[in-house]
């Protein structure tokens, strides 16, 4: 059974969802995907221990903290490649930037593959279930792109001024790449 909530951010509703003990989803209202990793219907319940542990988590985030990712205990749902992807969107550092084909490389090297595609690497981001506290907001194009975020590119903007990281360089497609 899994369970659900809400949470009123900066950037909009959010919805959680829980297995009753880790969180599983995390979802801004109209991302691309809502929901999308968990196939059972959702029962509101808002007093799940990791529901206080998550709006906590995101209280302290967005009045500019850095709360650990390893504070929360997290079940993303998805394959065997997807999770390898997410751990390491949880290794990039709080206003620090990474692109696809970085974590490419960083997946296959970890996998024992010669190399890794870039689009792969992008599918599997923008099917992050567990955005903002899996840091998929942090990856980039290779020529500096704020491309791919399925929450829209004026949040992913909203998520990186907030943390700080240097986005001067960067542009904003011509039209949406969230994959």
């Amino acid at each position: 059974m899994f369970y659900s909530t809400h949470y009123v951010s900066p950037i909009g509703v959010i919805m959680l969802a829980s297995d009753g003990e880790r969180l599983v989803g995390l979802w801004m209202e109209g991302q691309k995907y809502f929901g999308g990793t968990v196939t059972e219907p959702l029962t509101e319940k808002t007093d799940l221990a990791i529901f206080t542990a998550a709006r906590n988590w995101l209280d302290r985030y967005f009045a500019g903290k850095t709360p650990a990712i390893s504070e929360l205990p997290l079940a993303p749902i998805g394959g065997e490649f997807r999770k390898a992807v997410w751990n390491i969107l949880c290794e990039i550092p709080y206003g620090k930037l990474t692109t696809y084909g970085d974590i490419a490389k960083k997946v296959a090297k970890r996998m024992g593959k010669a190399s890794m595609s870039s689009q792969a690497v992008g599918g599997a981001v923008g099917h992050n279930p567990i955005s903002i506290i899996i840091p998929c907001h942090r990856v980039i194009g290779t020529n500096g792109s704020l491309t791919g975020y399925a929450g829209g590119i004026s949040k992913k903007i909203k998520l990186l001024e907030l943390e700080g990281a240097d986005i001067s360089g960067l542009f904003i497609p011509r039209q949406s790449t969230a994959l």
